[in-house]
């Protein structure tokens, strides 16, 4: 034996060579149609190009994307997920890397497992429903962006139903079904694409557009029923849009106060604190003089906790700050709505007593009289919250060192009164989840006043994806949403989802206005919740199963009939 010749080694090396070119062949393209649905998802949203985002980019941003799922094999489409789940995430929560170097990355990670494992369910969809694939693909979807605001993680920036926060008539579609519904129409121009193009753009470069133009025109020829259905269903979601609003003319009013005091979220410790009092109480009385109903500070807007330095003074500069602002309130004839940390004295297991700290609301009436708290019940993952002490404890401590603030969670969904108007306020974070407004309002609540402090993000794009999300709240349940913010964006949301007036991000200022009240009737949101996004997680998972047992009938009895 005296091994290979050279002419089979020349050989071998030239089939290695093809095959090398013909893998890269097909990862480069994928590798770019992933990345430009990325920067299309990106771009969809509020950004650092441009601060109110490209609402109609959302209709084809995983356009490129779907394609990719019918061209690769299982395990790629593993990693096509986790490459575009992680880049998509990189850039649309960029602003994340000014909170902690750790979130920029930690964030886009958990994306891409999510997007690892939505990639295979997309092209096990495509193998079993090939032909109407891009029906289940966008409802699968929907099914994953509600399941992804579940749980420890849920998180719901990034919906892209979100993107249409402008357009009222298709926001007023989520009193019916929630963000799902908007999201459903939103998605499904993708997933039709995607499959319209599922053979790539290759044959774009063989045989020219015409011929691909001319392919693209059969397909939809031969899906005209299932588009005609989708336009004719898009047509009535705006029509709906159009004709069920609420007059707000007709409603009575609230006159609030908003005040953006715009400090740095950075500093700590009794000067910081002190200049932020200062600020907030110079602010307060200039809005004072339009004699509004209530004037609302911020989430935790004054930081120590004012019931905690009342009853105990563990720290004399801090039960001094407390004693200033007592004296300030009580000197008031307006009510004040505040963010501050409450700070509560338990018995622990052992017996010790033990601070626990919650981010709280606080009513004062006016002369300064406490009337009632909220605590926040839907923490911050990580940042605010992280329940897994006891089985990640290195982690635990890991967060720790890094500076952040560990609250308790509220346990109750408080409705405040205050001269017959009812209203609620989620705080922070808790404005981006449905269903938390969606129970206020049950309980009663008329108008949701959510008081925020994003200021640590530093950037504009970052409060406006924010923003967005109160925008469906109060098309949802058709009750006014006010936001009192640190630096962005402090605003009030009609009835109808529509922004009437605001303040511009990042400036020291107040705003005024008269909200409407609406007490009318549920609506089907709120009477149902998301219903429509279990809808989507339970239909195409049932679906699946199904087709997948019908196949395996149908292969024993091939098999036996041989």
């Amino acid at each position: 034996m005296s091994g290979i010749s050279g002419s089979k080694k020349k050989q071998l090396k030239q089939n290695n060579k093809q095959i090398i070119e013909k893998k890269t062949a097909g990862f480069l393209p994928n590798i770019a149609l992933l990345s430009l649905s990325a920067i299309i998802f990106s771009l969809s949203f509020p950004s650092f190009i441009n601060s109110t985002g490209f609402p109609f980019l959302a209709y084809f941003a995983l356009f490129p994307a779907f394609i990719v799922t019918y061209r690769v094999k299982w395990i790629a489409a593993l990693f096509c997920g986790f490459f575009l789940g992680a880049v998509s995430y990189a850039i649309f929560n960029y602003w994340l890397s000014n909170f902690h170097t750790l979130t920029i990355f930690a964030v886009p990670l958990i994306y891409a497992l999510y997007y690892s494992v939505l990639f295979p369910v997309f092209k096990l969809s495509n193998r079993l429903f090939l032909h109407k694939s891009y029906i289940i693909n966008s409802i699968i979807w929907v099914g994953y962006e509600y399941l992804r605001t579940k749980g420890f993680l849920g998180y719901s920036y990034g919906i892209i139903g979100y993107t249409q926060y402008l357009f009222p008539p298709l926001v007023r579609v989520s009193s019916l079904t929630g963000i799902w519904g908007v999201s459903l129409l939103v998605i499904f121009p993708s997933a039709f694409l995607g499959y319209a193009f599922k053979d790539g753009f290759n044959d774009v470069f063989k045989d020219g557009f015409k011929n691909q133009l001319s392919k693209l025109k059969k397909i939809v020829i031969k899906e005209k029923i299932i588009l005609i259905i989708y336009a004719l269903i898009f047509t009535s979601a705006l029509l709906y849009g159009f004709v069920n609003t609420v007059d707000v003319s007709k409603l009575k009013t609230w006159k609030v106060s908003l005040i953006q005091h715009n400090i740095d979220p950075w500093k700590s410790g009794y000067p910081a604190y002190r200049e932020s009092l200062i600020k907030l109480e110079t602010l307060s009385k200039e809005a004072a003089l339009d004699s509004p109903d209530i004037i609302i500070w911020p989430e935790t807007a004054f930081v120590p906790a004012i019931d905690w330095h009342t009853r105990y003074r563990t720290d004399p500069g801090m039960s001094e700050l407390v004693r200033r602002l007592k004296n300030f309130l009580e000197s008031q004839t307006t009510s004040y709505l505040i963010g501050n940390g409450e700070g509560v004295l338990i018995i622990d297991e052992k017996g010790e007593s033990k601070r626990i700290d919650y981010n709280a609301t606080l009513l004062f009436e006016a002369g300064g009289r406490h009337n009632g708290t909220y605590r926040k019940m839907h923490l911050v993952p990580f940042i605010e919250h992280f329940p897994y002490k006891r089985e990640l404890p290195f982690l635990y401590y890991l967060l720790g060192e890094l500076d952040t603030s560990f609250w308790e969670k509220g346990r109750e969904f408080t409705v405040f009164e205050l001269d017959g108007i009812k209203f609620s306020t989620p705080i922070c974070f808790e404005d981006t989840f449905g269903y938390i407004s969606r129970e206020f309002v049950k309980k009663g609540a008329n108008v949701i006043v959510n008081m925020t402090n994003d200021s640590w993000s530093a950037s504009v794009a970052s409060e406006v994806q924010h923003m967005m999300h109160s925008v469906f709240r109060a098309a949802e349940n058709r009750r006014s949403v006010v936001r009192a913010t640190n630096g962005g964006i402090t605003c009030v949301i009609d009835p109808n989802g529509k922004i009437t007036s605001r303040i511009d991000p990042f400036i020291e200022s107040f705003l005024t206005a008269d909200v409407p009240i609406n007490e009318g009737a549920f609506t089907v949101y709120t009477k149902k919740g998301d219903l429509a996004g279990v809808i989507s997680v339970i239909f195409p998972l049932f679906i699946i199963l199904l087709k997948l047992a019908i196949n395996r009938v149908l292969y024993f009895k091939t098999k036996r009939a041989i």
